[in-house]
């Protein structure tokens, strides 16, 4: 009985345990599976969903309204108003007599204007807001490529803390290969037990490295989903790009800062909307100069009323309509005298605005020169790094070969069999960090003269 009672304990708990892993693999399908993202493919989903994009978005369509509103402006305006009043008390009477009345009037009217000079404020208005708009749109496209640039620092960031935990994790398989040795040596007597423990705590060590490794895989993990604006970053994993096809070649050496200063002047969206911004200044100038001239306005309308006086016979309200509707047509001539000077002094300003949009342009020109210098000489540094540490890398090999062979021969200490295993693979490391610092350069050497940001 005992027996039965187990076998159906054992027998309810399977399928519990069948049945919770088939509701999880139903419920959560998306993180039995790792979608793996490219540069361009995080490059493109963060400018779709980046907040700061979409709220620089909707200053250019800001821009968009008011250039609408600045061309409007030249259309007839068109309004209705209708009115009611009532009179109390004493009045004046057809008889030329004062006494005591009650009157009330309805009145009608509808109008029209339309500007026929404005001293050229309005054409101007809508050039202004026309480039207004142009500078809006190379704004928007400056603050994609910023994203740009900061998704390509973080997945650069992945790949290097990726390939770090790589080389730890080859060197816990020298170690725990050596542990593996020294034990079988101790058991036959040809090891002491402090050699063994040596060897074991250099093993911890290298788990350790092997973890802070993984630790800061993950936090760069994080920190690229948090600018991609993706929930969490599980699921989430990148391609690697292979550096064996990586050309170490000549793109930072056959350019200079200059050549690529010329030609990112005529592709960054920074300095267009500089430059766009300071066209505008001479419109505002001429906007504010438009007050200086006289401004003539052709204006229209239609209108009625009924009225009525306490005591006296008053025609019908339709007929009062009829007899009282009235027309009228005018031309409006207004001609500034003097206004105290304002004028003048929004001329003024007006050009002191423009000399510090011209100074606005030429250091954002000084910016994007600086930034092109650094990048040129931290490509240049790069590729020439990336050599060195190739070089290094086979001589530390080299040497950890000849180390390792002593070691096993009995000629060396497990001192200095890791020694040169730990300048070795120290070696690797910075092999891996030169080849993807020479990657991102390149890749922004290539962005500066107007590339898409690849690798």
């Amino acid at each position: 009985m005992n027996k039965i009672n187990r076998f159906l304990k054992v027998r309810r708990l399977v399928m519990s345990v069948s049945l919770l892993s088939l509701l999880t693999s139903h419920l959560s399908p998306l993180n039995a599976e790792t979608r793996q993202w490219s540069l361009r493919e995080c490059c493109d989903y963060a400018v779709e969903h980046n907040i700061s994009i979409k709220q620089q978005e909707n200053q250019r369509r800001q821009q968009e309204l008011e250039l609408s509103t600045a061309k409007n402006s030249r259309l007839p305006d068109l309004s209705a108003s209708a009115g009611q009043n009532f009179s109390f008390g004493r009045g004046l009477t057809a008889e030329n007599t004062y006494s005591n009345t009650n009157t009330s009037s309805t009145s009608f009217s509808l109008g029209t204007s339309v500007p026929i000079f404005t001293g050229f404020r309005i054409p101007n208005q809508i050039k202004l807001n026309q480039l207004n708009l142009q500078s809006a749109t190379a704004d928007l496209e400056k603050a994609k490529n910023d994203i740009r640039l900061q998704v390509a620092e973080a997945y650069v960031q992945i790949l290097y803390d990726m390939e770090m935990a790589d080389v730890a994790h080859r060197q816990i398989e020298i170690d725990s290969a050596q542990v593996a040795r020294l034990l079988a040596f101790v058991n036959n007597g040809k090891a002491a037990e402090a050699e063994l423990s040596q060897q074991k705590a250099t093993l911890a060590s290298s788990r350790l490295t092997a973890t802070q490794a993984e630790n800061n895989t993950r936090l760069a993990i994080l920190a690229l989903t948090q600018l991609l604006e993706l929930p969490s970053p599980d699921g989430f994993s990148i391609v690697r790009p292979d550096l064996s096809s990586v050309s170490s070649g000549a793109t930072a050496a056959n350019l200079t800062p200059d050549l690529i200063y010329a030609e990112a002047l005529g592709v960054k969206p920074e300095i267009l909307s500089q430059q766009l911004k300071l066209k505008g200044m001479e419109h505002s100038i001429k906007i504010a100069q438009a007050d200086n001239y006289p401004t003539l306005s052709l204006s229209g309308g239609l209108g009625t009323n009924y009225y009525t006086t306490s005591g006296f016979k008053s025609d019908s309200f339709g007929k009062q309509l009829k007899n009282n509707f009235s027309q009228y047509i005018g031309v409006n001539l207004n001609v500034p005298i003097f206004n105290r000077f304002q004028t003048r002094n929004n001329v003024r300003s007006a050009r002191i605005n423009q000399e510090n949009q011209q100074l606005q342009l030429d250091n954002t020109k000084k910016t994007l020169y600086k930034e092109i210098q650094q990048v040129y000489y931290n490509a240049l540094n790069a590729q020439t790094k990336e050599k060195s540490s190739e070089e290094a890398v086979q001589s530390s090999k080299d040497a950890f070969d000849l180390m390792q062979a002593k070691y096993e021969n009995g000629k060396a200490t497990i001192t200095e069999f890791n020694e040169s295993k730990n300048n070795y693979l120290k070696s690797e490391s910075d092999l891996v960090q030169a080849r993807y610092e020479n990657l991102y350069q390149q890749a922004l050497l290539e962005f500066y003269r107007g590339r898409d940001l690849n690798f």
